[in-house]
């Protein structure tokens, strides 16, 4: 992770907030290990699509290769929030669609940002968080 954040800066994405790191427990395909996750916030000057296509660049550039979905990764990178824009296209949608059903993107993401709204839901990020219904395990990593 710190890799992938290091090389943010080198495509116009500057870090201006990160998250602990947390490990989580598998969602939907459990056979795996658990997951390290984190939150960043960014300042960028590149349109939606273009960020995501750094991100993936990232991933492709650390060796990420998507075998089975939702399967082990050495790096994941998704766009949660674009401000108050909302995306509908067909390689990217923000919000992202599943981030209020997942513990593992919330409670990072509360911890930089619990005050955001979500654009769509017009609810905050610590209230997603109390309301999802993912009871998943997300504890700090130490």
């Amino acid at each position: 992770m710190a890799r992938a954040m290091a090389e943010l800066p080198e495509h116009g994405v500057r870090v201006v907030k990160r998250s602990s790191l947390y490990e989580t427990e598998p969602v939907e395909f459990l056979a795996q290990g658990w997951f390290l996750n984190c939150v960043v916030e960014v300042e960028t000057d590149l349109a939606p699509g273009e960020l995501m296509r750094v991100l993936l660049d990232i991933e492709q550039s650390m060796g990420r290769e998507r075998v089975a979905p939702k399967g082990p990764r050495i790096i994941d990178m998704d766009i949660l929030l674009y401000g108050w824009r909302v995306v509908r296209e067909a390689d990217l949608e923000i919000p992202h669609p599943r981030m209020v059903e997942r513990r593992f993107v919330l409670a990072p993401l509360a911890e930089i940002a619990a005050g955001a709204a979500h654009p769509v839901l017009q609810k905050t990020i610590a209230e997603l968080l109390a309301a999802t219904a993912d009871r998943s395990e997300v504890r700090l990593f130490l």
